[in-house]
């Protein structure tokens, strides 16, 4: 079946069809993975967009749930040069084609999408329909200009109830961390069980109140979807939370983190999305390559208003990768850690969290 996507430039890209059928609405974007197409399809940071993978070859490895960053395919729709039809592995379970169709999720492959990644470089992120109604394809521009992305992106992926994990080794079990959860991706909540922390995940709109009544080590603050500044209720939390506890947080999180101590975010023209940034750690000047995805970033300038400090800036393009707070146990990096895009240098940030737990613990033991 023939599928199609339009942009709101008016470009029109046509290919075939596959995962489910109908239409996709969301923001068009790409990313520079060569492999870990699964863990895009299911993270909740990707929720509201269309992903273009920049990488020809999709979908060779099939799909397990065991790589699964959520409970569901998570983009819009997906666009690929070429979907694997018989994919080879040994935890295969099933391909990326039927992958999408049971979640009800567009894709479009056997596009030029060298050809669309240079529309995005050049324009910036797009808005995009995926369609495999072709008839429809007149009609269809003039409803995109005029629709608008998603606001409560959040709201739609975080937690609506509170449970809890234990740490891998209970006999380990060090700290009790309390995780906001903005959309969180499975492999930094087992990051941190790992680590011995003992985790109660909460929704994104839970009180400051109701997480001090867990009486937790620290707080850990989960990236997730869309623009930090429509995360209210998130801003107003962290604020509150400020001087309580221990802070930690990951990409939304650091941005909304940035938010409440006065700071400002602004939308990055086509963002960070793959497994290839290199960031550096300023006080040591070690780089690490990091795994990223995210579209919006903290304004350097803003930060003379707070009472943080850059602590890691990425080299591409010195955009601000991490921060801290000059006076309490609190800091936020843009990247993914837990991710690993090969070694697991940067994995070091959760022992830092463990170590401002055990002084703040120390502190306060009386």
């Amino acid at each position: 079946m023939k599928a199609a996507l339009v942009l709101e430039t008016g470009k029109v890209f046509i290919g075939e069809s596959f995962g489910s059928t109908g239409e996709a609405w969301g923001e068009v974007v790409f990313n520079t993975g060569m492999t870990g197409y699964q863990e895009v399809l299911t993270d909740p940071s990707y929720a509201g967009q269309m992903v273009c993978m920049t990488y020809p070859l999709i979908g060779n490895y099939g799909v397990n749930k065991q790589d699964d960053q959520s409970e569901k395919v998570q983009v819009q729709g997906f666009i690929v040069k070429e979907a694997a039809r018989n994919p080879n592995h040994w935890q295969l379970e099933k391909n990326v084609s039927r992958t999408l169709a049971q979640s009800g999720v567009v894709g479009i492959k056997g596009i030029d999408t060298r050809a669309l990644t240079r529309i995005i470089r050049e324009y910036g992120v797009l808005r995009g329909v995926i369609t495999t109604e072709l008839e429809q394809i007149d009609k269809l521009l003039s409803k995109l200009k005029a629709w608008q992305v998603p606001e409560d992106v959040v709201a739609e992926v975080s937690t609506k109830k509170i449970y809890t994990l234990p740490a891998l080794d209970t006999q380990k079990e060090q700290f009790h961390v309390v995780v906001m959860d903005f959309g969180i991706k499975k492999n930094i909540l087992l990051a941190m069980q790992a680590k011995g922390f003992r985790l109660t995940v909460v929704p994104f709109s839970t009180s400051s109140k109701q997480i001090l009544e867990q009486n937790p080590d620290g707080i850990f603050l989960s990236n997730g979807p869309g623009d930090p500044k429509c995360v209210q209720v998130g801003i107003e939390t962290i604020r509150n939370l400020m001087d309580q506890r221990p802070i930690f947080g990951i990409c939304l999180g650091h941005q909304l983190l940035s938010l409440a101590l006065g700071g400002d975010t602004f939308k990055m023209k086509f963002g960070h999305r793959g497994g290839n940034q290199p960031v550096q750690e300023l006080e040591s000047k070690r780089v690490t390559i990091t795994s990223q995805n995210h579209g919006y970033a903290i304004s350097e300038e803003s930060l003379a208003q707070t009472p943080l400090y850059v602590t890691h800036r990425n080299l591409n393009d010195q955009s601000v990768e991490g921060v801290k707070h000059q006076g309490l146990p609190v800091f936020s990096v843009q990247y993914h850690p837990e991710a690993g895009p090969g070694p697991s240098e940067s994995l070091y940030l959760f022992d830092e969290f463990a170590q401002l737990m055990q002084e703040w613990r120390a502190q306060h033991a009386s």
